[in-house]
Protein backbone atom coordinates (compact mmCIF):
# COMPACT_ATOMS: atom_id res chain seq x y z
CA UNK A 1 0.00 0.00 0.00
CA UNK A 2 1.38 3.39 -0.99
CA UNK A 3 0.50 7.01 -0.33
CA UNK A 4 -0.58 9.46 -3.05
CA UNK A 5 3.00 10.71 -3.45
CA UNK A 6 4.15 7.12 -4.14
CA UNK A 7 5.77 6.80 -0.72
CA UNK A 8 4.98 3.70 1.36
CA UNK A 9 2.68 4.27 4.31
CA UNK A 10 5.40 2.97 6.65
CA UNK A 11 7.78 5.73 5.53
CA UNK A 12 5.12 8.40 6.03
CA UNK A 13 4.41 7.08 9.54
CA UNK A 14 8.13 7.03 10.39
CA UNK A 15 8.47 10.61 9.19
CA UNK A 16 6.01 11.86 11.83
CA UNK A 17 7.05 9.52 14.65
CA UNK A 18 9.32 10.93 17.38
CA UNK A 19 13.00 10.26 16.75
CA UNK A 20 14.20 10.37 20.36
CA UNK A 21 13.92 7.44 22.75
CA UNK A 22 12.07 9.66 25.24
CA UNK A 23 9.48 10.66 22.62
CA UNK A 24 8.93 7.09 21.46
CA UNK A 25 8.67 5.78 25.01
CA UNK A 26 6.09 8.41 25.87
CA UNK A 27 4.20 7.56 22.69
CA UNK A 28 4.11 3.90 23.73
CA UNK A 29 2.66 4.92 27.09
CA UNK A 30 0.31 7.65 25.89
CA UNK A 31 -1.23 5.77 22.94
CA UNK A 32 -2.89 3.03 25.08
CA UNK A 33 -3.92 5.71 27.57
CA UNK A 34 -5.64 7.77 24.89
CA UNK A 35 -7.33 4.69 23.44
CA UNK A 36 -8.56 3.74 26.90
CA UNK A 37 -9.98 7.21 27.47
CA UNK A 38 -11.68 7.23 24.06
CA UNK A 39 -13.26 3.82 24.69
CA UNK A 40 -14.39 4.95 28.15
CA UNK A 41 -15.91 8.11 26.73
CA UNK A 42 -17.76 6.17 24.03
CA UNK A 43 -19.15 3.73 26.58
CA UNK A 44 -20.17 6.59 28.87
CA UNK A 45 -21.96 8.59 26.18
CA UNK A 46 -23.56 5.52 24.63
CA UNK A 47 -24.96 4.13 27.86
CA UNK A 48 -24.82 6.40 30.89
CA UNK A 49 -25.32 9.72 29.12
CA UNK A 50 -28.26 8.53 27.03
CA UNK A 51 -29.96 6.80 29.91
CA UNK A 52 -29.54 9.66 32.35
CA UNK A 53 -30.70 12.23 29.82
CA UNK A 54 -33.76 10.15 28.95
CA UNK A 55 -34.71 9.72 32.61
CA UNK A 56 -34.36 13.44 33.30
CA UNK A 57 -36.43 14.24 30.20
CA UNK A 58 -39.13 11.80 31.34
CA UNK A 59 -39.20 13.52 34.74
CA UNK A 60 -39.76 16.95 33.13
CA UNK A 61 -42.34 15.50 30.73
CA UNK A 62 -44.15 13.80 33.63
CA UNK A 63 -44.34 17.02 35.61
CA UNK A 64 -45.61 18.85 32.53
CA UNK A 65 -48.26 16.18 32.05
CA UNK A 66 -49.29 16.52 35.70
CA UNK A 67 -49.79 20.29 35.31
CA UNK A 68 -51.88 19.75 32.17
CA UNK A 69 -54.02 17.17 34.01
CA UNK A 70 -54.56 19.47 36.98
CA UNK A 71 -55.57 22.37 34.71
CA UNK A 72 -58.08 20.16 32.94
CA UNK A 73 -59.57 18.85 36.21
CA UNK A 74 -59.57 22.20 38.03
CA UNK A 75 -60.30 24.85 35.42
CA UNK A 76 -60.55 28.56 36.11
CA UNK A 77 -58.04 31.35 36.79
CA UNK A 78 -58.11 30.92 40.55
CA UNK A 79 -57.24 27.21 40.35
CA UNK A 80 -54.64 27.90 37.66
CA UNK A 81 -52.74 30.27 39.95
CA UNK A 82 -52.68 27.68 42.72
CA UNK A 83 -51.43 25.00 40.32
CA UNK A 84 -48.64 27.29 39.02
CA UNK A 85 -47.55 28.18 42.56
CA UNK A 86 -47.23 24.50 43.51
CA UNK A 87 -45.35 23.82 40.27
CA UNK A 88 -42.85 26.57 41.09
CA UNK A 89 -42.47 25.31 44.67
CA UNK A 90 -42.09 21.58 43.98
CA UNK A 91 -41.12 21.21 40.31
CA UNK A 92 -38.88 24.23 39.61
CA UNK A 93 -41.39 25.30 36.92
CA UNK A 94 -42.32 28.87 36.08
CA UNK A 95 -45.63 28.36 34.32
CA UNK A 96 -47.86 30.89 32.59
CA UNK A 97 -50.99 30.54 30.49
CA UNK A 98 -51.68 32.54 27.32
CA UNK A 99 -55.34 32.36 26.37
CA UNK A 100 -56.19 32.44 22.68
CA UNK A 101 -52.61 31.79 21.56
CA UNK A 102 -52.02 29.06 18.97
CA UNK A 103 -48.77 27.26 18.25
CA UNK A 104 -47.47 27.16 14.66
CA UNK A 105 -48.65 24.26 12.51
CA UNK A 106 -45.05 23.21 11.78
CA UNK A 107 -42.97 23.57 14.93
CA UNK A 108 -39.16 23.40 14.49
CA UNK A 109 -37.63 19.94 14.56
CA UNK A 110 -35.65 19.08 17.69
CA UNK A 111 -31.88 19.27 17.36
CA UNK A 112 -29.42 17.73 19.70
CA UNK A 113 -29.65 14.90 22.18
CA UNK A 114 -31.40 16.95 24.87
CA UNK A 115 -34.22 18.18 22.63
CA UNK A 116 -34.69 14.74 21.07
CA UNK A 117 -35.01 13.02 24.44
CA UNK A 118 -37.39 15.72 25.76
CA UNK A 119 -39.52 15.60 22.59
CA UNK A 120 -39.81 11.81 22.80
CA UNK A 121 -40.86 12.01 26.45
CA UNK A 122 -43.42 14.78 25.85
CA UNK A 123 -45.02 12.82 23.02
CA UNK A 124 -45.36 9.86 25.37
CA UNK A 125 -46.66 11.71 28.45
CA UNK A 126 -48.51 14.78 27.19
CA UNK A 127 -49.79 13.67 23.78
CA UNK A 128 -50.55 17.25 22.71
CA UNK A 129 -48.86 19.65 20.27
CA UNK A 130 -45.81 21.27 21.84
CA UNK A 131 -42.75 23.37 21.04
CA UNK A 132 -39.33 23.13 22.73
CA UNK A 133 -37.09 26.22 22.83
CA UNK A 134 -33.55 25.73 24.14
CA UNK A 135 -31.95 28.83 22.57
CA UNK A 136 -33.92 31.85 23.75
CA UNK A 137 -32.76 31.62 27.38
CA UNK A 138 -29.21 30.81 28.43
CA UNK A 139 -29.92 28.86 31.61
CA UNK A 140 -33.53 27.75 31.05
CA UNK A 141 -35.55 25.64 28.65
CA UNK A 142 -38.99 26.77 27.41
CA UNK A 143 -41.78 24.25 26.77
CA UNK A 144 -45.02 25.38 25.12
CA UNK A 145 -48.01 23.03 25.09
CA UNK A 146 -51.13 23.67 23.03
CA UNK A 147 -54.31 23.33 25.10
CA UNK A 148 -57.94 23.78 24.08
CA UNK A 149 -58.23 27.55 24.59
CA UNK A 150 -54.58 28.68 24.84
CA UNK A 151 -50.91 27.80 25.26
CA UNK A 152 -49.28 26.64 28.47
CA UNK A 153 -45.77 28.11 28.72
CA UNK A 154 -43.31 26.47 31.13
CA UNK A 155 -39.76 27.61 31.91
CA UNK A 156 -37.50 25.21 33.77
CA UNK A 157 -33.81 25.20 34.56
CA UNK A 158 -31.44 23.23 32.34
CA UNK A 159 -30.16 21.44 35.42
CA UNK A 160 -33.34 19.34 35.38
CA UNK A 161 -32.39 18.06 31.91
CA UNK A 162 -28.60 17.93 32.14
CA UNK A 163 -26.46 15.79 34.43
CA UNK A 164 -23.41 17.54 35.93
CA UNK A 165 -21.68 14.16 36.15
CA UNK A 166 -20.67 14.71 32.53
CA UNK A 167 -18.39 17.57 33.48
CA UNK A 168 -17.07 15.62 36.43
CA UNK A 169 -16.35 12.65 34.19
CA UNK A 170 -14.54 14.77 31.61
CA UNK A 171 -12.52 16.62 34.27
CA UNK A 172 -11.47 13.37 35.90
CA UNK A 173 -10.64 11.79 32.58
CA UNK A 174 -8.49 14.69 31.39
CA UNK A 175 -7.00 15.35 34.82
CA UNK A 176 -5.92 11.76 35.44
CA UNK A 177 -4.51 11.58 31.92
CA UNK A 178 -2.38 14.67 32.48
CA UNK A 179 -1.19 13.37 35.85
CA UNK A 180 -0.26 9.97 34.39
CA UNK A 181 1.43 11.64 31.44
CA UNK A 182 3.49 13.87 33.76
CA UNK A 183 4.51 10.91 35.94
CA UNK A 184 5.42 8.89 32.85
CA UNK A 185 7.48 11.77 31.44
CA UNK A 186 9.42 12.21 34.69
CA UNK A 187 10.04 8.48 34.98
CA UNK A 188 11.07 8.01 31.34
CA UNK A 189 13.31 11.07 31.39
CA UNK A 190 15.19 9.61 34.35
CA UNK A 191 15.53 6.33 32.46
CA UNK A 192 16.79 8.04 29.30
CA UNK A 193 19.37 10.23 31.08
CA UNK A 194 21.90 7.37 31.54
CA UNK A 195 21.59 6.50 27.85
CA UNK A 196 22.28 10.10 26.88
CA UNK A 197 25.27 10.19 29.22
CA UNK A 198 26.58 6.97 27.67
CA UNK A 199 26.20 8.43 24.18
CA UNK A 200 27.99 11.62 25.27
CA UNK A 201 30.79 9.61 26.87
CA UNK A 202 31.21 7.50 23.71
CA UNK A 203 31.28 10.64 21.57
CA UNK A 204 33.83 12.30 23.87
CA UNK A 205 36.02 9.20 23.87
CA UNK A 206 35.84 9.05 20.07
CA UNK A 207 37.05 12.66 19.99
CA UNK A 208 39.81 11.97 22.49
CA UNK A 209 38.25 13.87 25.37
CA UNK A 210 38.43 12.74 28.99
CA UNK A 211 35.55 10.56 30.22
CA UNK A 212 36.87 9.77 33.67
CA UNK A 213 33.73 11.06 35.45
CA UNK A 214 31.42 8.62 33.66
CA UNK A 215 29.72 6.21 36.07
CA UNK A 216 27.37 3.27 35.83
CA UNK A 217 23.73 4.11 36.45
CA UNK A 218 20.26 3.42 35.11
CA UNK A 219 18.49 0.18 34.28
CA UNK A 220 20.29 -3.16 34.16
CA UNK A 221 20.60 -3.15 30.37
CA UNK A 222 21.98 0.40 30.37
CA UNK A 223 24.50 -0.54 33.05
CA UNK A 224 25.60 -3.53 30.97
CA UNK A 225 26.13 -1.31 27.93
CA UNK A 226 28.01 1.26 30.03
CA UNK A 227 30.17 -1.45 31.58
CA UNK A 228 31.00 -2.82 28.12
CA UNK A 229 31.90 0.70 26.98
CA UNK A 230 34.25 1.24 29.92
CA UNK A 231 35.91 -2.14 29.29
CA UNK A 232 36.32 -1.26 25.60
CA UNK A 233 37.81 2.13 26.53
CA UNK A 234 40.37 0.48 28.81
CA UNK A 235 41.29 -2.12 26.16
CA UNK A 236 41.78 0.55 23.49
CA UNK A 237 43.91 2.67 25.80
CA UNK A 238 45.99 -0.37 26.77
CA UNK A 239 46.52 -1.38 23.15
CA UNK A 240 47.51 2.15 22.14
CA UNK A 241 49.94 2.35 25.04
CA UNK A 242 51.44 -1.05 24.19
CA UNK A 243 51.84 -0.10 20.53
CA UNK A 244 53.46 3.22 21.39
CA UNK A 245 55.82 1.62 23.92
CA UNK A 246 56.78 -1.10 21.47
CA UNK A 247 57.55 1.31 18.64
CA UNK A 248 59.35 3.66 21.00
CA UNK A 249 61.54 0.77 22.07
CA UNK A 250 62.13 -0.27 18.47
CA UNK A 251 63.01 3.31 17.55
CA UNK A 252 65.43 3.58 20.48
CA UNK A 253 67.08 0.25 19.68
CA UNK A 254 67.50 1.17 16.03
CA UNK A 255 68.86 4.62 16.75
CA UNK A 256 71.81 3.17 18.70
CA UNK A 257 73.35 1.20 15.78
CA UNK A 258 72.50 4.06 13.41
CA UNK A 259 74.41 6.46 15.64
CA UNK A 260 77.43 4.11 15.66
CA UNK A 261 77.24 3.84 11.88
CA UNK A 262 77.21 7.65 11.55
CA UNK A 263 80.29 7.94 13.77
CA UNK A 264 82.18 5.32 11.78
CA UNK A 265 81.28 7.08 8.54
CA UNK A 266 82.52 10.40 9.89
CA UNK A 267 85.85 8.77 10.80
CA UNK A 268 86.17 6.97 7.47
CA UNK A 269 86.45 10.13 5.38
CA UNK A 270 84.27 11.75 2.76
CA UNK A 271 84.29 9.36 -0.16
CA UNK A 272 81.35 8.99 -2.51
CA UNK A 273 80.36 5.72 -0.89
CA UNK A 274 80.43 7.33 2.55
CA UNK A 275 78.21 10.17 1.37
CA UNK A 276 75.71 7.67 -0.08
CA UNK A 277 75.63 5.76 3.21
CA UNK A 278 75.12 8.99 5.16
CA UNK A 279 72.11 9.79 2.97
CA UNK A 280 70.72 6.29 3.55
CA UNK A 281 71.16 6.64 7.30
CA UNK A 282 69.44 10.06 7.25
CA UNK A 283 66.59 8.51 5.27
CA UNK A 284 66.27 5.68 7.81
CA UNK A 285 66.16 8.17 10.69
CA UNK A 286 63.44 10.15 8.92
CA UNK A 287 61.48 6.95 8.33
CA UNK A 288 61.79 6.00 11.99
CA UNK A 289 60.48 9.40 13.05
CA UNK A 290 57.55 9.02 10.67
CA UNK A 291 56.70 5.53 11.93
CA UNK A 292 56.86 6.67 15.54
CA UNK A 293 54.73 9.75 14.89
CA UNK A 294 52.10 7.63 13.17
CA UNK A 295 52.05 5.03 15.95
CA UNK A 296 52.06 7.59 18.77
CA UNK A 297 49.37 9.85 17.37
CA UNK A 298 48.15 12.52 19.78
CA UNK A 299 46.19 10.35 22.20
CA UNK A 300 48.12 11.66 25.19
CA UNK A 301 47.57 15.33 24.40
CA UNK A 302 44.77 17.07 26.27
CA UNK A 303 42.31 19.12 24.17
CA UNK A 304 42.36 22.81 25.01
CA UNK A 305 40.73 26.00 23.68
CA UNK A 306 42.84 27.17 20.75
CA UNK A 307 42.82 30.07 18.33
CA UNK A 308 42.77 28.10 15.08
CA UNK A 309 43.43 31.22 13.00
CA UNK A 310 46.66 31.86 14.89
CA UNK A 311 47.71 28.22 14.54
CA UNK A 312 47.20 28.32 10.77
CA UNK A 313 49.17 31.56 10.54
CA UNK A 314 52.11 29.97 12.39
CA UNK A 315 52.11 26.91 10.12
CA UNK A 316 51.87 29.10 7.01
CA UNK A 317 54.77 31.30 8.20
CA UNK A 318 56.95 28.25 8.74
CA UNK A 319 56.16 27.08 5.22
CA UNK A 320 56.87 30.52 3.75
CA UNK A 321 60.32 30.46 5.34
CA UNK A 322 60.91 27.43 3.13
CA UNK A 323 60.00 29.47 0.04
CA UNK A 324 56.40 28.22 -0.17
CA UNK A 325 53.84 30.45 -1.87
CA UNK A 326 50.83 30.29 0.45
CA UNK A 327 47.66 32.37 0.44
CA UNK A 328 45.95 32.18 3.85
CA UNK A 329 42.49 33.56 4.62
CA UNK A 330 40.66 33.00 7.93
CA UNK A 331 37.31 34.51 8.90
CA UNK A 332 38.44 36.37 12.00
CA UNK A 333 39.34 34.62 15.23
CA UNK A 334 38.24 30.99 15.33
CA UNK A 335 38.18 29.50 18.83
CA UNK A 336 37.85 25.73 18.98
CA UNK A 337 38.76 23.05 21.54
CA UNK A 338 41.40 20.83 19.90
CA UNK A 339 44.75 19.16 20.49
CA UNK A 340 46.89 21.92 19.02
CA UNK A 341 49.97 19.78 18.37
CA UNK A 342 47.93 17.15 16.56
CA UNK A 343 46.16 19.67 14.32
CA UNK A 344 49.45 21.50 13.72
CA UNK A 345 51.07 18.25 12.58
CA UNK A 346 48.05 17.48 10.41
CA UNK A 347 48.11 20.86 8.61
CA UNK A 348 51.91 20.76 8.31
CA UNK A 349 51.86 17.34 6.65
CA UNK A 350 49.19 18.47 4.18
CA UNK A 351 51.10 21.66 3.31
CA UNK A 352 54.38 19.76 2.90
CA UNK A 353 52.67 17.32 0.54
CA UNK A 354 51.32 20.22 -1.49
CA UNK A 355 54.71 21.99 -1.48
CA UNK A 356 56.39 18.99 -3.15
CA UNK A 357 54.15 19.04 -6.21
CA UNK A 358 52.54 22.50 -6.44
CA UNK A 359 53.75 26.06 -6.90
CA UNK A 360 50.87 27.84 -5.18
CA UNK A 361 48.84 26.84 -2.12
CA UNK A 362 45.63 28.38 -0.79
CA UNK A 363 44.28 27.87 2.74
CA UNK A 364 40.77 28.93 3.79
CA UNK A 365 39.13 28.50 7.22
CA UNK A 366 35.81 29.62 8.67
CA UNK A 367 32.91 28.63 10.88
CA UNK A 368 30.09 26.82 9.09
CA UNK A 369 27.10 25.88 11.22
CA UNK A 370 28.28 23.88 14.23
CA UNK A 371 31.75 23.19 12.87
CA UNK A 372 34.90 24.74 11.42
CA UNK A 373 35.79 24.06 7.79
CA UNK A 374 39.40 24.15 6.57
CA UNK A 375 40.13 23.94 2.85
CA UNK A 376 43.62 23.55 1.35
CA UNK A 377 43.90 23.95 -2.45
CA UNK A 378 46.96 23.60 -4.67
CA UNK A 379 47.76 23.80 -8.38
CA UNK A 380 49.72 20.56 -8.54
CA UNK A 381 49.01 17.38 -10.53
CA UNK A 382 46.34 16.23 -8.07
CA UNK A 383 45.32 12.67 -7.24
CA UNK A 384 43.10 10.51 -9.47
CA UNK A 385 39.62 10.13 -8.04
CA UNK A 386 39.76 6.32 -7.97
CA UNK A 387 42.88 6.46 -5.75
CA UNK A 388 41.78 9.11 -3.25
CA UNK A 389 40.47 6.56 -0.77
CA UNK A 390 43.68 4.51 -1.01
CA UNK A 391 46.07 7.35 -0.22
CA UNK A 392 44.84 7.46 3.38
CA UNK A 393 46.15 3.93 3.96
CA UNK A 394 49.41 3.81 5.93
CA UNK A 395 52.55 3.42 3.77
CA UNK A 396 50.55 3.78 0.56
CA UNK A 397 52.34 5.85 -2.09
CA UNK A 398 51.29 6.92 -5.56
CA UNK A 399 54.26 5.86 -7.64
CA UNK A 400 53.13 7.79 -10.72
CA UNK A 401 52.31 11.11 -9.11
CA UNK A 402 54.54 10.93 -6.00
CA UNK A 403 58.22 10.26 -6.56
CA UNK A 404 59.86 8.30 -3.70
CA UNK A 405 62.92 10.42 -4.18
CA UNK A 406 61.07 13.50 -2.98
CA UNK A 407 60.93 12.07 0.57
CA UNK A 408 58.21 10.78 2.83
CA UNK A 409 57.20 7.27 3.83
CA UNK A 410 53.53 7.34 2.89
CA UNK A 411 52.22 8.32 6.32
CA UNK A 412 51.44 12.04 5.93
CA UNK A 413 47.78 11.66 4.92
CA UNK A 414 47.27 8.79 7.38
CA UNK A 415 48.50 10.96 10.25
CA UNK A 416 46.31 13.84 9.04
CA UNK A 417 43.23 11.64 8.84
CA UNK A 418 43.82 10.18 12.31
CA UNK A 419 44.23 13.68 13.76
CA UNK A 420 41.00 14.95 12.19
CA UNK A 421 38.93 11.85 12.98
CA UNK A 422 40.36 11.80 16.50
CA UNK A 423 38.58 15.13 17.00
CA UNK A 424 35.32 13.74 15.63
CA UNK A 425 35.82 15.54 12.32
CA UNK A 426 35.83 14.68 8.63
CA UNK A 427 38.43 14.85 5.88
CA UNK A 428 38.14 14.16 2.15
CA UNK A 429 39.96 14.87 -1.12
CA UNK A 430 38.35 16.72 -4.02
CA UNK A 431 39.21 18.50 -7.23
CA UNK A 432 40.57 21.98 -6.64
CA UNK A 433 39.39 25.04 -8.59
CA UNK A 434 43.10 25.81 -8.94
CA UNK A 435 43.52 22.65 -11.04
CA UNK A 436 45.18 20.45 -8.43
CA UNK A 437 44.04 18.79 -5.23
CA UNK A 438 41.66 20.11 -2.58
CA UNK A 439 41.75 18.79 0.99
CA UNK A 440 38.47 19.53 2.79
CA UNK A 441 38.34 19.20 6.57
CA UNK A 442 35.67 19.83 9.18
CA UNK A 443 36.14 20.02 12.95
CA UNK A 444 33.21 20.17 15.41
CA UNK A 445 33.01 23.24 17.62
Amino acid sequence: MTAPDNQPISQLVKRYLPRSLLGRSLLIIVTPLVLLQVVSAIIFFESHWDKVTLRLAKSVAGDTSAIVSLMRRYPGPENREWIFQNAARHMEFRATYHEGEILPNRPPQPSGLLEEMLATSLQSFVNKPFVIDTTSLEDDVIIKVQLADGVLRIETTRKRLFSSTTYVFVIWMVGTSLILFAVAMIFMRNQVKPIRRLATAADDFGKGRAVETFKLEGATEVRQAASAFLAMRDRIRRQIAQRTDMLSGVSHDLRTPLTRMKLQLEMSGSSDDAQALKQDIAEMERMLEGYLAFARGEGGETPEPTDLSRLLQDVAEQARRRDARIDLHTEGRIDVTIRPNGIRRCITNLIENAMRYAEHISIRAGVRGEGVEIVIDDDGPGIPEEQRAEVFRPFYRLEQSRNPGTGGVGLGLSIARDAIQGHGGEIRLEDSPMGGLRVWMRLPL
